[in-house]
């Protein structure tokens, strides 16, 4: 304990009252101490702990438990289910009947995990059941009764898990004969409460008659034994029970003793009999509940409020599923009444907000609140019940303003769960889910970083439905109607990010995964794209830098504009790969991996190949080691032929490790690696049986990469046309006619090249009309819900909607494009770091050698080239 500083200015006292301050600082630190000597064991103790090292495991069992303390037979009792799996003769024969003798005399603790034991026992099936029945069954019946509460309860869970597997003669014998007993009003009310829970398990066990001879008349008694504890704890077994005996028993026996009992004296047996009336409601037929069930209800609702809080919690509970159960024998006018108490009961305590401090309010209202607050959560748990009562049409005129409340309730456990059910509401409320859009950004906003985690789970899903549905169903205006989503999911990321629940941040980013189907391409690069690159270089918390790598490179995938995507790259490569820091060379290896996964194969080659495997000279032997680990995902892109030049670039960095490594951690590494690469099979430019799944899918992948590309040309030109005159595109029509129709013979296309010799009816203008609306419909395809699972987003969509429909070709044409559909169509076109000479890797295959993939040659001239000379026409 160190003494306050000194104020400026202030001299420091050593003055007499200082020392004597400083004095009983000591003492209670000698004080604290002093247990910690008392608790050290003496050598007379030790010697009594002392056992023979060469005893076995049963010997020693039975010797502590005939001569050792306390504490040595509890963890001898622990060990029980070991010693039944090595040797269950010698332990039933010599170790249990030690354990019967302890018992007798045995601790609390003892006896807890004693029962423990016993139930573990069982659920291993160590012995045969009728073994267990004749060792185990007697002492577990015998301290059922145990006078502490705890031990007996736990008993009697063991107790009930036997029942499950015991045949019916021995339940018979052992259990229900000694039960008639058992349960007369001359024994202890704990043998009693006992026995109501067994008869409650024993009913499933026996045939019908047997049930009628000898349970139910138990049954009855106990629903009238004169202490309400008891007839309480009968009233909930019966749900149990009906579910037995079936729906003519249950109309003709458990409904009339339901009945009685909603009508006790005692209001915790009111209490047990309306819920299990409520549980019991799809057992009785319409005239039972419009008859019977429903007067019982209205009654038991209409005097909660006179009776204790604790029942107004337990009917909040069951509300929305007595509303549920009982619809359709609801009068007009008494399905106006359950709504209004429902909303009477969602705005339950507010009014007695008085803004006071917690400390001048006296501890009984506090407890009043508390329960007042257990309430409202209860109801916020019922909402979607509530709302199909009410019918979701009629949503924004019954139930909109108490849903406005709860989401707007002062307590954090209301919004809390509101949060959870807000997924539900969306659903039900379908075309009408553009009336809650303000209350998603007000718990988007929430102080509370519970609330926030709540409402996270299901994101994706309820941007999806915000997104799709409402008033409009045309996708181009989404956006419209959420025009605070943005502002509001940036500050709730900022939340999480400035909090220490980084569980809830790495959640989060996940989830920013579905935005690509939610806002346009040039929001989320310059709103949440740098922000992401942000995380990844500064944030201290592994999984939450991965989960923001994992987003960007989604982000990157779905990014529109060629620009912007290559500036993500620039930024990846030398911010991260060829970071200062050895972390963010790690978090690159990292993101590699995830553009493995996400991207085609050819894009990763293109880019990130060669700064990859150039960290194999990192001077940190972690970086080296991670990459090692990686090696087999970076050959896995590789295809042959045509990239038999990375092939022997990425053998020549592993030799270089193989005989310049001096870490021998990673040395072992890379050995194990290099048989592991030895092992793996090429995959071929054509396609193969063993690799033809995941060569499909690096298809598809590789196909919306290049409509992408297409997609931005196109709507560049869309843009420039409609800025011209009628005579300027005319013009330009007849000098690109003129252009296509000097194309080289071996150059392939990826883009429309209509022209006379075209042999389709199409024409340019319709072509490109019909490839720009799919582009503009790309954008919107449904990025499914499952973010993090990208595979079957692509085996969800068509590969018909993604492959351009070019003129003169089969549409399977776009495979064989060189990966140059990548770069920038011209130099003017891309930021100075981007021009031709920038450092940007570009390991294509194909790329300035001869790309075996396209067919071409290395005197044909490059793509990018022919591309470049359409473009520059004015």
């Amino acid at each position: 304990m160190h003494p306050p500083p000194p104020a400026a200015g202030v001299a420091m006292d050593f003055g007499q009252n200082s020392l004597f301050g400083y004095m009983e600082d000591l003492q209670e630190l000698t004080i604290i101490e002093r247990p910690v000597r008392r608790s050290l064991k003496t050598p007379e103790e030790i010697e009594r702990l002392t056992v023979d090292e060469d005893l076995s495991d049963i010997e020693r069992a039975v010797y502590l438990l005939s001569a050792g303390q306390d504490i040595q037979g509890t963890s001898v009792i622990a060990n029980l289910p070991v010693l039944m799996r090595q040797n269950p003769t010698e332990t039933l024969r010599r170790v249990l009947p030690k354990v019967r003798e302890v018992l007798h005399v045995a601790s609390v603790e003892m006896q807890l995990t004693a029962a423990v034991s016993f139930l573990t026992i069982l659920q291993e099936e160590s012995v045969p059941v009728h073994t267990y029945a004749h060792s185990f069954l007697q002492v577990i019946l015998l301290h059922l009764e145990h006078r502490d509460t705890g031990v007996s309860n736990a008993w009697l869970e063991t107790l009930l898990s036997v029942i499950e597997v015991l045949p019916k003669e021995t339940l018979r014998h052992e259990i229900l004969n000694p039960l008639v007993s058992k349960a007369q009003l001359s024994q202890t009310i704990q043998s009693r409460l006992v026995s109501c829970k067994i008869l409650g398990k024993l009913t499933n066990k026996f045939d019908i008659n047997t049930i009628k001879r000898e349970i139910l008349p138990l049954v009855k008694s106990l629903c009238q034994d004169v202490e309400y504890e008891v007839r309480s704890c009968m009233c909930r077994q019966l749900e149990t029970i009906a579910q037995g005996i079936g729906a003519e028993l249950t109309k003709s026996v458990v409904l009339p003793e339901l009945i009685e009992l909603s009508r006790d004296e005692g209001s915790s047996v009111r209490l047990a009999a309306f819920e299990t009336l409520v549980n019991l409601l799809d057992i009785f037929d319409t005239d039972d509940r419009s008859q019977t069930i429903l007067p019982l209800v209205k009654s038991f609702c209409e005097k909660s409020f006179k009776a204790d809080e604790s029942i107004l919690i337990s009917l909040s509970f069951y509300l929305g599923k007595l509303c549920h159960g009982l619809y359709g024998t609801f009068t007009p006018d008494q399905h106006l009444r359950f709504l209004e108490f429902y909303k009477k009961l969602c705005t339950l305590g507010l009014q007695q907000e008085n803004g006071h401090n917690e400390s001048q309010i006296p501890p009984q209202i506090l407890e009043q609140e508390k329960k007042y607050t257990s309430v409202r959560k209860n109801c916020a748990y019922n909402l979607p019940a509530m709302i199909v009562f009410v019918d979701p049409k009629n949503f924004h005129m019954e139930l909109y303003s108490t849903f406005f409340c709860l989401c707007h309730d002062p307590e954090v456990p209301v919004r809390y769960t509101i949060a959870i059910c807000f997924y539900e509401v969306s659903k039900l409320l379908n075309s009408g889910v553009y009336l809650i859009h303000k209350e998603l950004i007000t718990l988007l906003q929430d102080e509370s970083l519970e609330v926030l985690d709540a409402l996270i789970d299901h994101l994706p899903e309820i941007l999806e439905l915000m997104s799709t549905g409402g008033e409009s169903s045309v996708q181009e205006n989404k956006l419209t109607s959420l025009p605070d989503l943005i502002p509001a999911l940036t500050a709730a990321e900022q939340r999480a990010a400035a909090s220490l629940k980084w569980r809830t941040h790495e959640k989060l980013l996940q989830k920013y995964a579905c935005l690509p189907q939610v806002i346009s391409s040039d929001q989320i690069y310059y709103r949440f794209l740098q922000r992401m690159l942000t995380i990844m270089m500064t944030n201290n918390v592994l999984p939450v830098q991965k989960a923001a790598s994992r987003t960007l490179c989604i982000f990157l995938r779905y990014n529109r504009k060629q620009d912007q995507r290559h500036e993500v790259i620039q930024k990846l490569i030398e911010q991260l790969g060829q970071g200062r820091s050895y972390w963010n060379r790690l978090r690159f290896l990292d993101t590699c991996e995830f553009i493995i996964e996400i991207f085609s194969k050819s894009f990763f080659c293109k880019y990130f190949f060669l700064p990859a495997i150039e960290l194999t000279h990192d001077p940190v032997a972690n970086v080296r080691m991670k990459l090692c680990y990686l090696l087999p995902k970076v050959k896995s892109t590789l295809k042959i032929p045509a990239d038999k030049h990375l092939l022997q670039q990425l053998e020549m960095c592993v030799r270089k490790l193989l005989c310049q490594e001096k870490d021998k951690d990673v040395l072992a590494i890379v050995k194990r690696t290099v048989l592991e690469l030895d092992r793996m099979e090429m995959s071929m430019d054509a396609f193969q049986k063993k690799f033809y799944e995941k060569d499909l899918l690096d298809q598809e992948k590789e196909r919306e990469e290049l409509l992408l590309v297409e997609m931005e040309q196109l709507e560049k030109e869309k843009q420039q046309n409609d800025g011209r005159s009628p005579n300027d595109k005319i013009f330009e029509k007849k000098r690109r006619d003129t252009k296509t129709q000097s194309l080289p013979k071996g150059l392939p296309v990826s883009v429309p090249v209509p022209g006379p010799s075209s042999n389709t009816p199409s024409t340019s203008k319709e072509i490109k009309k019909s490839k720009l609306i799919r582009s503009q419909s790309f954008n919107n395809q449904g990025f499914h819900a499952k973010y993090g699972n990208l595979e079957k987003c692509v085996n969800k969509s068509s590969p018909a909607a993604y492959v351009p429909s070019v003129s003169g070709l089969p549409k399977t044409s776009a495979i064989s494009l060189p990966d140059d559909s990548f770069r920038p169509r011209n130099a003017s076109s891309v930021p100075p770091s981007f021009s031709p000479n920038s450092q940007l890797p570009s390991t294509s295959r194909g790329t300035g050698s001869t790309d075996t993939k396209s067919g071409g040659s290395k005197d044909a001239p490059p793509r990018k080239a022919t591309l470049k000379s359409r473009k520059s026409n004015p």
